[in-house]
C-alpha cells in the first residue's frame, strides 16, 4: 500500500495542482489568513479598482471545512483524477483547456444576475463530475450505500443530494450546464460533423510544453532540445481532429 506522499506525487498535474489550492484555501481561511472576500467575484471590482485576481482566485474556495467541503475535494481526487489519467490519458494541454473553457464560461454565466455566484469553486467541481460522467457513462456508482446508480445520473443525484441537505442548487446547476456545454462542443459535435470549435488554442500548449506540465501527445509545439521531445510525440486525439 502507498504511503500519503506516495500517492499525492502520483496525481496528474492539473487535478493535483486544482484541489492543492483548494485544501490550502480552506486551510487559510480557518487560520483566518484568507477572508474569501477578498477572494470572491465581484464584477464591479473587478472593472472599477482593478481587482483583477477575482476573476481566478474565486475558483479555489469551496466552503469551511464540513462534509460539503469533504465531498468536492473528494470528486476533484477521484473523478478529475480519473478523467486526467483516463479519458485525458498524455493529454494534459486538452485537459488544462476543458478546465479554462469552463472558468470562462462560469465568469460569464455570473455575469448574468439570475446566475450571479461570487465564488466558482463548486460549480467548476460539478462540470468535471458531469464530464466524467459522460465519459464513464456506465460505471456503477454505490452512493453512501444506499443507492446504486449509473454514473451518467451521478451529476443529478449530487443536485439531489443539495436539496436534501439545504445546500445552495445553483452552484451545481451552473457546473452542469457547463460541462454540457463542453461535452456538446468538444465531442458530440465534432462526432457528428467532423467540425471541431473547441480545438485546443496553440498557446495552451505552449504553457504545457514550457513548463513541462504532465505530456500532451499531440502537441504541435515542438519542445526545446533538452525537454525531452520523444515524450512530446504520439498519435492524434478525438479533441483535436
Amino acid at each position: 500500500m502507498s504511503s500519503p506522499a506516495e500517492y499525492y506525487n502520483s496525481l496528474p498535474p492539473i487535478s493535483k495542482a486544482y484541489g492543492t489550492l483548494c485544501f490550502f484555501a480552506t486551510v487559510l481561511f480557518h487560520l483566518q489568513i484568507l477572508n474569501p472576500d477578498f477572494i470572491a467575484l465581484y464584477y464591479p471590482f473587478v472593472f472599477k479598482k482593478f481587482e483583477i485576481w477575482r476573476l481566478f482566485t474565486n475558483f479555489f474556495f469551496l466552503g469551511p471545512f464540513s462534509i460539503n467541503f469533504g465531498i468536492r475535494l473528494l470528486m476533484i481526487a477521484r473523478y478529475g483524477v480519473q478523467l486526467e489519467k483516463g479519458a485525458f490519458e498524455k493529454r494534459t494541454a486538452d485537459f488544462l483547456w476543458m478546465m479554462i473553457f469552463g472558468a470562462i464560461s462560469l465568469l460569464v454565466l455570473s455575469a448574468i444576475p439570475l446566475f450571479q455566484l461570487s465564488l466558482l469553486g463548486i460549480p467548476m467541481v460539478s462540470m468535471l463530475l458531469y464530464v466524467w460522467s459522460r465519459e464513464y457513462p456506465n460505471s456503477q456508482i454505490n452512493m453512501y450505500g444506499l443507492v446504486q446508480l449509473r454514473s451518467f445520473y451521478l451529476p443529478w443525484a449530487m443536485l439531489g443530494l443539495d436539496v436534501i441537505f439545504g445546500s445552495p442548487l445553483l452552484p451545481g446547476f451552473l457546473g452542469i450546464i457547463v460541462g454540457h456545454l463542453y461535452y456538446f462542443l468538444a465531442v458530440l459535435h465534432p462526432l457528428a460533423t467532423g467540425k471541431n470549435y473547441l480545438k485546443t488554442p496553440k498557446w495552451v500548449h505552449s504553457i504545457v510544453a514550457r513548463f513541462r506540465i504532465g505530456v500532451q501527445a499531440n502537441t504541435p509545439i515542438r519542445p526545446a532540445a533538452n525537454a525531452g521531445a520523444g515524450a512530446f510525440r504520439g498519435r492524434s486525439y478525438r479533441l483535436n481532429q
